[in-house]
């Protein structure tokens, strides 16, 4: 069991697990989950960090979509943000990309969910490892995570 998992066993939360075999070669990890498990684009969620330079945060984003910086900058009331470098990410989430869950992070960052997933009754974001999903009420990640809902995808 992940860190994610055992985080949501242990808070007695209602979540299914949803594994596949990961191919190396995939461009796209959570484009290869949506795939892999016959699943919508539209309910398969991916988890970036971004930072202002000084603080970290987390977006959690449909994976066909790209984030606008701009957006989770308002969102998250900072002037300016920008992608996290991969080891920065890896090393304050206890994962590797690509495999990095919301749930189970070293350090609980400030979280935003994209606005999309309210219409949404099942968000499937990363469990804690390339190819292995957690399928999960988008109302209850908010919870557990202390999250916000915002428009965070770049439309463009």
């Amino acid at each position: 069991m992940t860190p994610a998992c055992r985080l949501l066993a242990a808070q007695k939360i209602d979540y299914s697990i949803h594994e596949y075999q990961h191919d190396p070669s995939a461009k796209s990890f959570g484009l290869e989950a949506a795939e892999k498990l016959g699943l919508d684009v539209d309910e398969v969620f991916k988890t970036l960090l971004v930072t202002d330079g000084k603080d970290f945060f987390v977006a959690i984003l449909p994976v066909q979509f790209q984030l606008s910086l701009k957006k989770i900058a308002a969102a998250l009331k900072c002037k300016k943000l920008h992608m996290a470098d991969v080891k920065d990410a890896e090393r304050l989430t206890g994962y590797l990309v690509g495999g990095i869950s919301p749930f189970g992070q070293k350090k609980r960052l400030k979280t935003v969910v994209d606005e999309r997933a309210t219409a949404l009754h099942k968000v499937y974001v990363s469990g804690g490892r390339r190819g292995l999903d957690i399928g999960i009420d988008p109302n209850t990640l908010i919870k557990v995570l202390n999250a916000q809902y915002a428009d965070v995808v770049d439309v463009d």
